[in-house]
């Protein structure tokens, strides 16, 4: 049951202080009224060459980490043996020692388990008969030693009792925990799915000649939609920082470049809201997770979308000490005192009156604030009623500018439209599979649709892929058998409802791009135009 590696070197260094605090005592006792420092002089000098004995113990346990039973036991048995020299040779003065006789049993018990706690019950009774022949206090106070004995017996039962209920107690939570995570993990998926292909359906009806009627009808939907992608999005990554499952993965970019791509992929979600975002240019680098900051980014531009629409919002990043920070001001009506401290909890909201259409659950600026402690970095909030807010991703490092990754040639290249480019998706569900080609074919590709990876041929330029195509293969598999026949490796992307993460290192080093559902159709039209460039 070794719960934490540094288990035994806790237990060393709680033996160190207990002997100390033993040596104390023992030292006390030698000046008060009728006795004589000079009778516990040789327990005194034990426990001195006790505690030096414990000093070298835990250096060891701390030079050589692991699980060693001989070494436990060991450390058991010298603590009964200090313990007994101390009870023989005090006599009635000494009893309080016997409570380490039970710190020797608990603490073993509790920090190793259940085995432990038997063989630390097994030579306390020893120890205790041992004293027992040695002291003649004791032979004369038989009912007490049976009273030592006893507890010494009971305590670790009821402790071992209470151990196997914290155990099952514990297997229970785990399997819940396995079994929610089993269920979340198809339910995302499944859910993904339908919101997938219905916004690359409402994309292909945007791209058709429609009435202004038609097209406000499908504004309404794409927004809908976009309202509910956001919060299936807020309550997953909530569950993966439950779950510690979302680690950083730094790489050094353009703080500009970047947000202007990020407002570029919310410029739909802020017309729809009358917000017009307007970005201070920077040259600033930093080094940071793209991934992780431009959740932390959406969100809050999200929050400035529902309580600051119909007026416009400013992104800028400000130098903060030797570090940057990404700041975004809005000017909606603002946030009270009271409630500033409170916005970062999770499902709080501040709720007025005409917010009764706002959507959300609350979840925004709690998911911010926890990424911001993942990734190292501080958010604040200044707000005032009526003036609008300003909320600030502080504690970016700030990077000498780098060269750009991409020549004017090449960027004119990825800037270029789709038409012509030779697509081969691969998906197999029927209506994903369905809008994906139409909104490729809208966009002017040449699309061979697959809706099975058997026998799988294409002379394609790019590879789309699902990543989960049933129990055949995989959406890795036929990128992988599809290069083998082209003889070189044609740019590929994979898109997933599943794990993120789990997808990622299945893919790792291969040159495949990722993209997880539910996916935005300017997402998947920027992924292709930057495969493009690489085929050209």
């Amino acid at each position: 049951m070794d719960y934490n590696k540094n288990n035994e070197l806790d237990q060393a260094n709680l033996r160190v202080i207990v002997a100390s605090c033993a040596l104390v005592y023992i030292t006390v006792l030698g000046f008060l009224p009728g006795h004589s420092l000079q009778d516990y002089l040789p327990v005194i000098y034990y426990i001195v060459s006790f505690i030096l004995l414990s000093i070298g113990l835990r250096q060891a346990i701390a030079r050589w980490p692991g699980h060693y039973p001989w070494r436990r036991v060991l450390g058991i048995v010298h603590d009964y043996t200090g313990t007994c020299f101390g009870l023989v040779l005090g006599g009635e003065a000494a009893l309080p020692l016997y409570a380490v006789m039970v710190w020797v049993n608990l603490g073993n018990g509790m920090r190793f388990g259940t085995r432990y706690l038997i063989i630390a019950t097994v030579l306390a009774l020893t120890a205790l008969l041992v004293v027992y022949q040695l002291n003649p206090y004791w032979q004369a106070n038989p009912f007490m030693v049976l009273m030592l004995l006893t507890t010494s017996t009971v305590i670790p039962i009821y402790a071992h009792m209470l151990l196997e209920r914290t155990r099952k107690a514990s297997e229970l939570a785990m399997a819940a925990t396995r079994e929610k995570s089993r269920f979340l993990a198809q339910a995302s998926h499944d859910l993904r799915q339908p919101i997938h292909s219905i916004g690359l359906f409402t994309a292909c009806l945007r791209e058709a000649p429609l009435g202004d009627q038609e097209r406000r009808l499908v504004d309404s939907i794409d927004r809908s939609l976009l309202n509910v992608s956001q919060l299936f999005r807020s309550i997953l990554d909530l569950y993966t920082l439950d779950n510690g499952r979302v680690q950083p993965k730094c790489e050094t970019f353009a703080l500009g470049d970047f947000l202007a791509d990020l407002l570029r992929q919310n410029a739909e979600a802020a017309r729809w809201a009358g917000v017009e975002m307007r970005l201070r240019s920077c040259r600033h680098w930093t080094r940071a997770d793209r991934g992780i900051l431009a959740t932390m980014v959406q969100n809050v531009l999200s929050n400035s979308f529902k309580y600051a629409a119909h007026r416009p919002l400013l992104v800028a990043v400000r130098r903060h000490g030797d570090g940057l920070a990404i700041v975004v001001y809005d000017q909606g009506r603002g946030i009270a005192d009271e409630h500033q401290g409170l916005v970062f909890e999770e499902f709080y909201r501040v709720r007025q009156v005409r917010d009764k259409d706002v959507e959300g659950v609350g979840l925004g600026l709690s998911i911010v604030k926890r990424l911001g402690r993942l990734m190292g970095l501080q958010v604040r909030l200044r707000s005032r009623l009526g003036r609008g807010t300003a909320v600030s991703l502080q504690g970016l490092p700030r990077l000498a500018a780098q060269k750009p990754a991409l020549g004017v040639e090449q960027q004119a290249v990825q800037n270029a439209m789709l038409g012509g480019l030779r697509v081969c998706l691969v998906e197999d569900d029927h209506n994903v599979l369905r809008a994906t080609s139409a909104l490729l074919q809208r966009w002017g590709c040449e699309v061979e649709a697959h809706s099975s990876p058997m026998g799988l041929s294409s002379q394609c330029e790019v590879i789309v892929a699902d990543y989960d195509l049933g129990q055949e293969a995989t959406g890795v598999d036929c990128i992988e058998s599809l290069r083998q026949q082209r003889g070189w490796e044609v740019p590929a992307l994979i898109m997933t409802g599943h794990d993120l993460e789990r997808i990622q290192a299945v893919v790792q080093g291969r040159n495949i791009a990722i993209l997880s559902k539910p996916v935005r159709p300017a997402q998947l039209r920027a992924a292709l135009r930057g495969m493009r460039g690489g085929v050209v």
